[in-house]
């Protein structure tokens, strides 16, 4: 402990406040990092509400624990090296502020990014309209009662109630086109 000692006293206050940035905002980077992990998140869904009143649902704020805690990690290992190098220490700080600023620049990018891949995976057979399926169940004529048919919709095979308004049942393994919605559930078919 004494080299240490020694060493913390042989370097200049500057270097000293770079090292305590630098390894404490290091050690806060990794307790977030765990917590994280673990669930135990400060700037969590919980303590901001619902995902859905998110908007996107992934919200990015520029002045932020772990954005402050990011932008000062980074900027410590970074004005450490410029001072190691033998920079002046306006260029030093200077340059470690645009490194901090370029990582918080960073996870807003890939926040915005993980933005852009929300899917709510919520059905809209809307989109089922001008698609083709097979009939399942047999789907009586003149919308005289629902069938059934399969359907590749939003990436996923689905089995959905139809109607049609042919004068003839369409019959099980017949090919269909979706034309349009009976109610908001389901689809109004005809033979293709």
């Amino acid at each position: 402990m004494s080299n240490f000692s020694a060493w913390w006293n042989s370097i200049s206050t500057f270097e000293q406040t770079l090292w305590a940035i630098a390894l404490g905002f290091s050690l806060f980077f990794l307790l977030q990092t765990i917590f994280t992990a673990f669930g135990g998140d400060t700037d969590s869904e919980s303590a901001m509400g619902d995902a859905e009143d998110l908007g996107d649902g992934i919200d990015f704020q520029f002045l932020s624990l772990k954005n402050v805690v990011a932008f000062f990690t980074m900027f410590g290992w970074v004005a450490l090296a410029c001072h190691k190098a033998g920079l002046h220490p306006a260029l030093t700080i200077s340059l470690g502020t645009i490194a901090g600023v370029a990582m918080v620049a960073l996870m807003m990018v890939l926040f915005r990014s993980m933005a852009k891949l929300k899917h709510s995976g919520t059905l809209k057979t809307a989109n089922a309209i001008g698609h083709t399926g097979e009939v399942y169940l047999t789907i009586p004529a003149g919308k005289g009662g629902q069938g059934k048919i399969t359907i590749l919709l939003q990436g996923t095979m689905r089995e959905l109630s139809a109607v049609t308004d042919e004068a003839q049942d369409i019959p099980t393994g017949k090919l269909v086109k979706v034309t349009g919605l009976f109610n908001e559930h389901v689809l109004i078919v005809a033979p293709v």
